[in-house]
């Protein structure tokens, strides 16, 4: 692996036009603050056009040398350190941009000092100098990025004040800081601090504890929950685990304690505890805190070479985030997404992962020792005793990851987070002492040594005491001249990218490894200027879109030419490149060569990209030369290849050849149905049976379960049936439904899926439902065990067969089962009962014509499958006189239980049916309906009917009585009689029921 690529990240180089040595400096949104070292104590502030072109804007006075300084994004201000008769001072500077302007005039308050509107206006047009008290002297700052706010560094605590935006009037806003929280941390004499978005980093020689400040919920008990936000948060428990103690160890003449790092929940264990103490007025909307550590990280002093142990110090501090890729329809806010935080001892840098989860994504091992360093979501650079360097860092990867967590898939990838960093660039200078970022501009200050080379290598300890902020020890610009300040143009995006892709190329033929690695750092750099907030407004935006792009189909190529072990990542980069099958084919396909070789990565991208319902149709020659590559690479994938709706335009007599050989080595079903296909798609009719005839019918539709694309397609994302459907339809209906339903069992085609496909096949209009559907139905009920899908079923031919019989409307193919069949293969259709058939014997020869649907439907309610209750809206058309109608209410009522009601619509309608109803339905429970109710209706209606009451009275005399005679008492069955009724009649019941009460 190339761990030097020596690219040219760094452009063109200009000399800041400072009057005197930098002291320190920091950049805001388009200018730069130098403070200068000598005893002038003034701050210079030039404003960075194009190129780095630096004019100045002015400058103002501080109150004494300036220790720290930092400016803050959101507020515009600047915030300084300064030390003034051995005292050390917090101010900000706000409005200082009205100095450009010319105006003079400087306004000192105190944080927190209440403005009056008269005197508010004055700010307009002057610069505002905030002085800040503390209780300690301050000794490092931060600003948070996000929202502004200032957090303070002390021995043993931070101080963190909000920023506040004051209205004056209308017209008038003015920012000030409040004091709102202080973070007591025992024992800790922070060297430097990060703030951002809550999070802190805080720094000492050699420990690094990372923190994370959460809102509290606001209880119902306002103060309780306050007291709770102060409270010291719960301590690690002392005497834990050995591995996560810290203990010391005496080793000679030094005392050192273990290295260690706690990561999450663990670093806890760390033993510095962190009290809160909120300092804001309560009000409604006080927020309230608490902590929850993230990281926690302890270095014992550096024994190698390059250093003695006390000059081994952490240094360079800084949380980095990460904003969510901008879309135009969210313009171009900023939602954070991601957090990075970056430390470094003397040889080595670390880079953590903050945000969702805390781990360490990369070291940075440097060739010397270095002075500081500064992190941006592209690169790492790293100001050593010599050298600018350039790292690449996996920020974006990180952050991609965050955004989308399913990113490694077929669809998309992104190059993983492990990435082995490399040095870009090691750019030669004399001195460099501090260095600082800003968009596209490194600022860097440098200043030559006056002793020899070779005594500058020695590692004297006049050498290693030098500390890489320290004024005092290092700058004395009157006595010691050589000096200069460079605001040096880092090249744009667009640029080091073609620079990178143009390298890789040197390695395609040596070193595989190599050449992705570098693509794939192109393409981190790509995506890394993507998901900055600023991109939407981005000149090179489009062509920025076009190298992503342009990355990913390289790194497609890559995994597509190349044997490695990701070679499955070809796919989700060629996706994302927007290529096509035949552009990619063309890209890597020779032409005229009979003997290349494919690797495994291509042969992946083309049989997924192949089996999935595209739209795009390739020539007969690109299809011809991917069914010559996959016979040659993978000859068990033809019968999928050849399915494929892309290869439409393929020669077929070539795919049958081919097939043959591969028949010859491995027959199976579904490569002889794809032959029949072909011949199909040839018109040779003869193939087609002689193939088909090959297997038995129940093999061959179990062999399309294999592959369902030789009956359907999709396109533009609606199911097609092909020319072998079309075919088995009009020839072998039964194996086409039997296919679809062996499709549906093993859950290649959706319910609806197989509606749409069905309806297209027989070309009816879009609401017609054609007979071979209602065949699918059916033969999918034998089968079906799946209870939701069953009574949808059921619902659906119960629907086709009321509307069939209501609209007198024949099927236009004739049914594949006849309600004989259907009885006797699924048990969801019962056999119809005796008085339904009665009933439809005396039926009108009308009825004939929908037999088929009519028994159908009996049969089905004659089951106990269906719900009855879900069916009665579907039965509703069926209200015309009629005994179709009868037999479909009784029916109903029946398996509701209404008995009495079916009884009655039988003895109005049909009463000869009437006794056959109860011999079949009023058993055991229902028994006593004979006598409750048949008995007394049977003789009321026969007094109503008069004379025309024969079948009445036959009904009356041939089962009724005789069923209640022989059930009832003599008492009971004598209280059933009518008081005006012939007593011959009755008589012969009358001594049946007395002689059963003398036998038992």
């Amino acid at each position: 692996m190339v761990q030097l690529y020596n690219l040219h990240p760094f452009g063109s180089q200009r000399v800041v036009p400072c009057k005197q040595e930098p002291a320190h400096f920091c950049c805001g949104r388009d200018v730069l603050f130098v403070a200068s070292a000598a005893a002038s104590c003034r701050v210079e502030v030039f404003a960075v056009r194009d190129q780095g072109r630096c004019e100045p804007l002015g400058s103002f006075a501080t109150l004494g040398p300036v220790l720290r300084m930092a400016h803050s994004e959101a507020g515009d201000y600047l915030v300084t350190i300064e030390e003034k008769s051995k005292a050390t001072f917090l101010r900000a500077y706000m409005n200082w941009r009205c100095m450009s302007a010319g105006s003079s005039r400087v306004c000192v308050r105190m944080v927190g000092h209440k403005m009056e509107e008269s005197y508010g206006e004055t700010l307009k047009e002057q610069m505002s100098i905030v002085e800040m008290p503390l209780s300690d002297p301050p000794l490092c700052i931060s600003c948070c990025p996000v929202n502004g706010d200032l957090l303070v560094g002390c021995k043993n605590k931070l101080v963190m004040f909000c920023l506040k935006y004051l209205v004056i009037n209308q017209n008038l806003t003015v920012l000030d800081f409040e004091r709102s929280l202080i973070l007591h941390i025992d024992n800790l004499i922070p060297a430097e601090v990060a703030f951002c978005a809550g999070h802190i980093a805080i720094t000492t020689e050699l420990d690094v504890l990372i923190l994370k400040l959460e809102l509290v919920q606001q209880s119902a008990d306002g103060t309780e929950q306050c007291a709770h936000g102060v409270s010291t948060l719960e301590k690690p428990v002392d005497g834990g685990p050995s591995t996560h103690t810290l203990q010391l160890e005496l080793d000679e003449f030094i005392i050192c304690q273990k290295p260690v790092e706690l990561l999450g929940e663990e670093s806890k264990l760390c033993e510095i505890p962190v009290t809160l103490e909120s300092t804001e007025l309560p009000t409604e909307d006080t927020k309230h805190f608490q902590v929850q550590y993230l990281l926690f990280r302890r270095f014992t002093p550096d024994q190698s070479p390059f250093g003695f142990c006390e000059e081994t110090k952490l240094h360079s501090v800084q949380l980095l985030p990460v904003y969510q890729t901008a879309h135009e329809e969210t313009g171009s806010k900023r939602e954070l997404l991601s957090l990075f935080c970056f430390f470094s001892l003397p040889h080595v840098g670390y880079l953590y992962s903050v945000g969702k989860l805390v781990e360490l994504i990369s070291t940075y091992q440097y060739s010397e020792k270095s002075e500081q360093a500064v992190l941006t979501p592209q690169f790492l650079h790293v100001i050593t005793s010599e050298n600018l360097q350039c790292f690449t860092v996996r920020c974006s990867a990180a952050a991609a990851r965050d955004e989308d967590p399913y990113i490694d898939t077929t669809a998309k990838a992104c190059p993983p987070v492990a990435l082995d960093v490399c040095t870009l660039r090691m750019q030669l200078f004399i001195g460099p002492r501090a260095i600082c970022h800003f968009k596209n501009h490194i600022i860097l200050l440098t200043k030559a040594n006056t002793e020899d080379i070779t005594e500058r290598r020695k590692p004297t300890r006049r050498m290693l005491s030098r500390k890489a902020d320290s004024i005092k020890s290092r700058t004395n610009s009157e006595s010691e001249p050589g000096w200069n300040l460079y605001i040096i143009n880092t090249v744009s995006t667009i640029q080091l990218y073609r620079e990178m892709v143009d390298y890789s190329r040197t390695y395609e033929n040596v070193k595989t490894e190599s050449c992705i690695h570098l693509l794939s750092e192109a393409h981190l750099l790509v995506r890394a200027a993507i998901m900055d907030p600023s991109f939407l407004k981005s000149d090179e935006k489009e062509e920025l879109l076009r190298a992503f792009r342009e990355s990913c189909a390289a790194l497609g190529d890559c995994y597509s030419r190349f044997d490695t072990k990701d070679y499955h990542l070809a796919l989700p980069y060629y996706r994302m490149s927007g290529l096509s099958t035949t552009e990619v084919l063309k890209r890597l396909v020779s032409e005229g060569d009979e003997i290349q070789t494919y690797e495994r990565g291509f042969i992946f991208y083309l049989t997924h990209s192949l089996n999935e319902d595209l739209n795009e149709e390739l020539s007969k020659e690109s299809a011809n030369k991917v069914l010559q590559i996959f016979y040659l690479a993978d000859p068990v994938q033809l019968p999928n290849i050849l399915c494929s709706p892309c290869m439409r335009n393929v020669c077929p007599l070539t795919a049958v050849k081919y097939l043959q050989k591969v028949e010859n080595i491995m027959p199976s079903v579904v490569l002889t149905l794809t032959k029949a296909f072909m011949a199909l798609k040839m018109g040779d009719l003869t193939m087609y049976e002689h193939e088909m005839d090959s297997y038995k019918e129940t093999i061959l539709a179990c062999g399309f379960i294999g592959q369902p694309k030789l009956l359907r397609q999709h396109k533009k994302g609606i199911v097609t049936p092909t020319e072998f459907a079309v075919h088995l339809k009009e020839m072998q209906p039964g194996l086409l439904v039997a296919a679809t339903v062996a499709l549906h069992e093993n859950s290649k085609i959706e319910l609806e899926e197989a509606d749409t496909f069905f309806k297209m096949l027989s070309s009816n209009s879009e609401n017609a439902i054609p007979q071979l559907l209602v065949d699918f139905w059916e033969a999918l009920l034998v089968v079906c065990s799946q209870e939701e899908i069953l009574q949808e079923l059921l619902l659906r031919v119960t629907s086709q067969y009321v509307w069939r019989i209501s609209n007198k409307q024949l099927p236009e193919t004739k049914p594949l089962k006849t309600t004989e069949d259907l009885i006797n293969s699924c048990n969801h259709f019962g056999l119809i009962f005796p008085w339904v058939t009665s009933i439809m014997s005396v039926g009108s020869p009308s009825d004939q014509d929908y037999h088929e649907d009519i028994s159908k439907l009996q049969s089905l309610l004659c089951s106990q499958s269906i719900n009855i209750a879900s069916v009665l809206p579907v039965l509703e058309p069926l209200t015309e006189a009629g005994n179709v109608s009868l037999t479909i209410h009784v029916l109903c009522s029946t398996r509701l239980g209404k008995y009495e009601e079916a009884i009655d619509q039988l003895l109005k309608s049909c009463p000869d049916a009437a006794v056959l109803y109860a011999q079949h339905e009023l058993k055991d429970d229902n028994r006593a309906v004979w006598w409750n109710k048949l008995l007394p209706e049977l003789c009321k209606r026969t007094r109503l009917a008069g004379n025309d009451c024969s079948v009445l009275i036959s009904s009356l005399k041939a089962e009724t009585l005789s069923v209640v005679a022989t059930e009832l008492e003599l008492r009971d069955f004598l209280s059933l009689l009518p008081e005006d009724g012939t007593a011959a009649f009755f008589l012969p019941h009358l001594l049946h029921c007395s002689q059963k009460k003398q036998l038992t």
